[in-house]
């Protein structure tokens, strides 16, 4: 199915964690402040929700410019016959909250999702006393640091989770680089493919062989396309085999990437499209 906004008709959207995470603020970004929406625990379960139909479409975080890919997307993008149909990128800028009263020495604890926790990388070695320990999701970690109202515990989150959980900011973007952002893909579970996409996404097995990744570059080459992106993830119970994840420029009518796809498929042992956006 081609479309041309996804935007239309109130759509419902589920993103993972809680009020306040970084996702919802990538999802009222792409979707609008009064988009009607759910949170869930998990990423599978934020893929479950589309494939049961309690949601249209998932916010999801695929990589940081910071600490890199989230590979559980990977993954969950492989497993699941879902379909991207957009992307946001938003500027990510930690704070570390403590409930009010608290200051940076009274901290022992701190509790964030991972990949915040390596985004703060020099600010933790630098108070290297704090016991970090990790979330499924920043938001998770501003609640409990709330519900707990502990002094010695912190979280790591965005402003926003501060005002939504009554936190204190004891220090503003603890994140090591200036430019932090977090590149997010808008998931569904119908084939839908927009009409003035310019960028397309793929997933591919190829033979275990010398030359194999080679050849599967040859089709970008001789069509002119430009690849953003290539990404490995380990085949699950093949020992050093691989599953890439390509991303590249264009549109699946013009007809250079009709002729790529063809000589793909030819190479491929597997050649699936996640989608045109």
């Amino acid at each position: 199915v081609v479309v041309g906004d996804i935007r239309e008709g109130s759509p419902r959207v589920v993103f993972q964690g809680d009020e306040g995470a970084y996702s919802q603020l990538a999802m009222k970004k792409f979707f609008g402040d009064d988009v009607d929406s759910i949170h869930v625990p998990t990423f599978r379960a934020a893929m479950c929700a589309i494939s049961e139909g309690s949601a249209d479409y998932a916010v999801l975080p695929l990589e940081n410019s910071t600490a890199g890919i989230v590979s559980e997307i990977y993954d969950l993008l492989a497993e699941y016959e879902h379909y991207i149909v957009g992307e946001q990128i938003i500027e990510i800028k930690h704070c570390l909250l403590g409930v009010p009263g608290a200051k940076l020495e009274d901290i022992r604890t701190v509790y964030a999702h991972p990949q915040a926790l390596m985004q703060s990388a020099k600010f933790l070695s630098d108070n290297s006393s704090i016991q970090q320990i990790g979330m499924k999701n920043n938001a998770f970690a501003a609640k409990k640091v709330a519900e707990e109202k502990d002094k010695s515990q912190a979280a790591i989150a965005s402003a926003g989770a501060a005002d939504v959980y009554g936190l204190k900011v004891i220090k503003e973007g603890i994140n090591q680089a200036d430019s932090n952002s977090t590149r997010f893909i808008i998931v569904t579970n119908q084939k839908v493919f927009l009409k003035d996409a310019k960028k397309i996404s793929l997933c591919m097995e190829i033979p275990h062989e010398a030359g194999a990744l080679y050849h599967i570059m040859s089709h970008f080459i001789y069509n002119n396309l430009n690849m953003t992106k290539i990404e490995s993830r380990p085949i699950e119970d093949r020992n050093w085999e691989y599953r890439f994840f390509i991303d590249f420029d264009g549109n699946l009518g013009d007809s250079a990437v009709k002729n790529a796809l063809r000589g793909l498929r030819e190479e491929a042992k597997t050649l699936r499209i996640l989608g045109n956006y």
